[in-house]
């Protein structure tokens, strides 16, 4: 019974989770195009069978439908799998291809996302990515504020035996400034940075009494278990803090904005860095997660907190974003890359070439869909 409950928590929190970036996502797309005059038929989260929605005064079905792994905006004119509607459950129906086969009229032409220019159609689709940060800017905004940021001070207060701080020699008491010339203000940055190096040689400059030294220390990549026990692979210097914080401090609205920005860029900037190490063979494939993986630290951010539970949509709605900005036909990214060859060339992609394209984009994304699960079904 216990276990039914624990399940069912992961499921209900990991809906909730995808649900609103799968909706900030969507808003970005739908904005965007209402501000350009494109008419909006329908608004989704999830696809297949409606569940349930409404119709509002301009016409658009806004609704929850039957599978909660995606969502989609129809846009009026998107008569072809091409436009970015399609691309997370998007449906097709008689009307659309009677578009195809009748000539619009200029009337249905000023409001067709097909007949926008490419500045505009652009603008639409990086607008779903776009809004992903933004909201995640927007959340460490207000927690940066009301909650506050942990802050330690970068000394170290006891380094582990035979660890890789050990054999660099380091010693309780230093404090480090920087690593590779960049600054550390907090204890938490040195906890940020060092896994993301996944062992690579790291210079350390610290102040050990009046003087200060730079030192080379190499991490070590260590099996070892998350706070909520998940298993995982980490390089770790071999050091803890020497617990002299000054706790949890709020900001002021500007030093918030600014934190926020820095926290969202540092969450795109891991995020490149480690999918370059899995590119490179340098970082193992395991890190890579799917549906399964999602939904467990779903339920495990909102086990931990309201504010956990928060912060980890805003984490969740960065990769979305940046996920949908790959290259790859059937994303947004790879929407982008068709109106850049057609701002080239002056003309877009035949139909079968467009066709092609999204076709291997399909199987890119659902054989990297297949991996993940797999990778997540071993967690497990």
């Amino acid at each position: 019974m216990e276990q039914a409950l624990g399940i069912s928590f992961t499921i209900v929190n990991f809906i909730i989770a995808l649900s609103v970036v799968v909706f900030v996502h969507e808003l970005g797309h739908f904005l965007v195009a209402r501000w350009n005059k494109v008419r909006c038929d329908s608004f989704s989260i999830g696809f297949g069978p409606e569940l349930i929605g409404y119709t509002d005064r301009h016409g658009t079905r806004w609704k929850f439908s039957l599978i909660p792994l995606g969502g989609y905006v129809k846009m009026f004119g998107e008569a072809d799998i091409a436009n970015p509607g399609s691309k997370e459950g998007g449906e097709n129906n008689e009307d659309d291809e009677a578009e195809v086969e009748r000539e619009m009229t200029p009337k249905e032409k000023a409001i067709s996302f097909k007949y926008k220019t490419i500045g505009q159609r652009s603008a639409i689709v990086f607008a779903g990515p776009a809004v992903n940060f933004l909201f995640a800017i927007v959340v460490f905004f207000v927690m940066f504020m009301s909650v506050g940021r942990p802050v330690t001070e970068p000394i170290i207060g006891k380094v582990v035996e035979d660890s890789a701080a050990a054999e660099a020699g380091l010693t309780a008491g230093d404090r480090i400034i920087a690593i590779d010339g960049n600054a550390v203000d907090r204890f938490e940055d040195l906890q940020r940075i060092v896994p993301l190096g996944n062992g690579a040689p790291m210079r350390l400059t610290i102040q050990r009494h009046e003087s200060v030294l730079d030192i080379i220390a190499v991490p070590r990549v260590v099996d070892e278990t998350d706070a909520f026990g998940n298993p995982q692979k980490r390089a770790l210097l071999g050091v803890s803090s020497s617990g002299e914080t000054r706790m949890m401090v709020r900001h002021t609205p500007i030093s918030a904005l600014g934190l926020a920005i820095s926290q969202t860029y540092f969450v795109v900037e891991g995020t490149f860095v480690a999918v370059g190490q899995i590119i490179s063979g340098d970082r193992g494939t395991e890190d890579l997660g799917g549906p399964i993986r999602i939904a467990k630290f779903s339920g495990q951010a909102a086990k931990s907190g309201f504010a956990n539970f928060v912060v980890f949509m805003a984490i969740l709605s960065i990769n979305l974003g940046i996920i949908n900005l790959f290259p790859v036909p059937l994303l947004d990214g790879g929407h982008l890359l068709f109106y850049a060859i057609e701002a080239l060339r002056g003309r877009p992609l035949s139909d079968q070439a467009q066709e092609w394209g999204l076709r291997f984009g399909l199987v890119l994304v659902l054989s990297l869909m297949v991996f993940v699960t797999w990778n997540d079904i071993l967690q497990l």
